[in-house]
């Protein structure tokens, strides 16, 4: 279960997985779990392949467990 308190995320953030799992106050696996159902997008960093998730899509993704 997400936290019920809304993320303090910038818009246009770049948010590690760990950062974002502390935002919504998940697991590391829950987070992939919904990444890959699509419930949640993910970007690549360039120069590391290494995942991201926008402040937006990570506030979208909370409004959207809280209705």
């Amino acid at each position: 279960m997400i936290t019920a308190i809304r993320p303090k995320v910038e818009d246009n953030g770049r948010y590690s997985v760990k950062d974002t799992c502390i935002h919504l106050g998940i697991y590391r696996r829950t987070l992939q779990k919904y990444t890959e159902m699509g419930l949640i997008a993910c970007g690549f960093r360039e120069f590391n392949a290494r995942k991201f998730y926008l402040g937006k899509e990570i506030l979208r993704f909370w409004d959207a467990q809280m209705t």
